[in-house]
């Protein structure tokens, strides 16, 4: 039985990447900050045959990683599946930001994710199989300016995995992103709805605008982008390393 931990696990995507990981016969670790959350996100998803476990960290912790990673190491003897989830960071324009914001972004969605990656990857690498998935975002090739810091930053994760994916591939070690476009989250509603206040329009009118610019017209179910992080996850996806997987209906108008 393989191990996977996944990032923000209580809802979301990251809820419905422990789902169908779980379902696909995986022991999944779901993380995050609030135990409450958590316990009620296992109990959902766990149960026979699923096996789902809750642990409390905080990715913008190193300690806490340190530790998450230690005691999955003492229990299952070692992770194989990694999923770097992680909310985004709250909306803002590129100057609207002040040193403590960014800071707080960059713990949270690069400097986290990379301190995991770099305590889990040698073991993988030693027992011959890992695989690792960053999630991170359309608005990496299609910047959208209010939120400059999820740009920002996770442009730098996706340099950081194409580095990552050269490190351990030869020990059967892959490293990818999956980049969601809108998706059907708390996260979205968020979003539209700081825009929404911001521009003092109603909140059913941004919604429409923005699925107007989607070919799909709709925003992802989490579903959608869980079966690819999934489909990376897999022994199928062996060969795809260091590659990019964009869901986002054709949004993204990029070649």
């Amino acid at each position: 039985m393989r191990t996977a931990l996944v990032g923000g696990g209580a809802s979301g995507i990251g809820h419905a990447v422990a789902e169908r990981l779980a379902g696909s016969g995986d022991r999944v670790v779901i993380t995050g900050r609030r135990a409450d959350a958590l316990e009620a996100a296992a109990a959902r998803l766990g149960g026979a045959p699923r096996e789902v476990h809750a642990l409390v960290s905080d990715m913008a912790d190193p300690d806490s990683a340190v530790a998450a990673m230690e005691e999955i190491d003492d229990r299952y003897g070692g992770l194989d599946v990694l999923v770097l989830n992680a909310g985004g960071p709250p909306p803002g324009g590129i100057l609207d930001l002040d040193d403590a914001r960014w800071r707080e972004a960059s713990e949270l969605l690069l400097l986290g994710p990379l301190r995991l990656a770099r305590l889990a990857m040698p073991g993988m690498a030693k027992r011959g199989f890992g695989r690792v998935v960053f999630v991170t975002s359309t608005a990496v090739r299609q910047p959208q300016p209010d939120l400059a810091a999820s740009v920002v930053l996770r442009s730098a994760v996706t340099a950081a995995a194409k580095l990552l994916s050269r490190e351990f591939a030869a020990q059967g070690v892959t490293v990818n992103c999956v980049a969601p476009g809108a998706t059907s989250t708390e996260r979205r509603t968020q979003i539209l709805t700081n825009r929404a206040r911001a521009a003092h329009r109603g909140f059913d009118e941004l919604d429409a605008q923005d699925l107007a610019h989607i070919p799909a017209g709709r925003a992802a179910l989490p579903a959608e982008i869980a079966a690819a992080v999934a489909f990376l996850a897999s022994d199928e996806a062996a060969y795809i390393n260091g590659t990019v997987l964009t869901v986002d209906g054709g949004r993204t108008e990029t070649i």
